[in-house]
């Protein structure tokens, strides 16, 4: 019993310390937000937290650029990457999971063989095909928009994930369903897609994440100021301001607000969907 309370205890030291070193940097990130100009956010030793918390440097950053511009800009580009993401994922899913056709297996290997190859190795060509398609912001909004989602549209992660929580499904429920007079498009979205809810929402809050934060693509596909999603107007942000680290540090807060309230809204569904998606297919 002692054993087994030590045990527990001494987890539990090092799961709290973890947390709060992954923690620190946010928090210290808020820390700078809130610090008045006449506090030195450089001074030895640190001082962590504000002597005199002030809102100002929100406000200002609010009056001098147009952050929440590039706010609705990456919600945007985020809510129709998800949306695409979850839609072609599951589709392509399905078949690897559930039908058998000739190099099924091959389709699939090949597929997360992708997984292996980096965006950063691909980008010049995806970027002369969004180029030659118009697909960037000199030919207006829409295209624009449309040459930030396209090549996140869909990835090897997700039809993964999704594959195999179709394999958790029990088959007599399609047959069952086949017998009541389904056809497989009612199957696939009536009966198999709300039964894989929580791996759904994992890949929701991974692609929202990864959609949310990227920065390489958009900063080279994007010249137009009013197209700008909020890492790219972030670090316009530091430029404009030179080493006023208080307003980048509040623009910086802005940015990990949405992220929060999306994962928090997902959050019951978390855990259980990436059991689903470990079970070995």
């Amino acid at each position: 019993m002692i054993k087994n309370f030590f045990k527990g205890f001494f987890a539990h030291i090092i799961l709290l310390t973890v947390c709060f070193l992954s923690l620190l940097p946010f928090l210290w990130l808020l820390s700078t937000a809130l610090k008045g100009a006449s506090e030195n956010i450089f001074q030895y030793p640190p001082v962590f937290f504000p002597q005199q918390p002030t809102l100002e440097n929100f406000s200002e950053v609010l009056r001098l650029v147009p952050i929440l511009k590039y706010v609705l800009n990456s919600f945007i580009v985020a809510f129709f990457t998800v949306v695409l993401n979850l839609i072609l994922s599951a589709m392509a899913a399905y078949p690897l999971a559930r039908m058998e056709f000739f190099g099924k297996k091959l389709v699939f290997f090949a597929i997360l063989a992708t997984i292996m190859v980096p965006f950063q190795a691909i980008m010049l060509p995806v970027y002369i095909i969004t180029l030659k398609l118009n697909l960037v912001d000199s030919f207006g909004i829409i295209p624009g928009y449309i040459g930030m989602i396209a090549p996140f549209a869909v990835n090897a992660f997700g039809i993964f994930l999704l594959r195999q929580a179709f394999l958790t499904i029990p088959k007599e429920l399609e047959e069952s369903a086949v017998v009541d007079g389904c056809n497989s498009w009612q199957i696939f979205f009536k009966i198999l897609l709300p039964m894989i809810k929580p791996s759904l929402a994992v890949l929701a809050i991974f692609t929202f994440i990864g959609s949310w934060g990227e920065f390489l693509w958009p900063s080279i596909v994007l010249t137009k100021e009013t197209l700008f999603t909020l890492p790219v107007g972030i670090n316009n942000l530091q430029g404009a301001f030179s080493a006023n680290y208080r307003l980048v540090a509040a623009g910086s807060m802005v940015s990990i607000i949405p992220i929060m309230i999306f994962f928090v809204s997902l959050q019951k569904y978390f855990i259980s969907g990436q059991n689903e998606g470990a079970v070995k297919g």
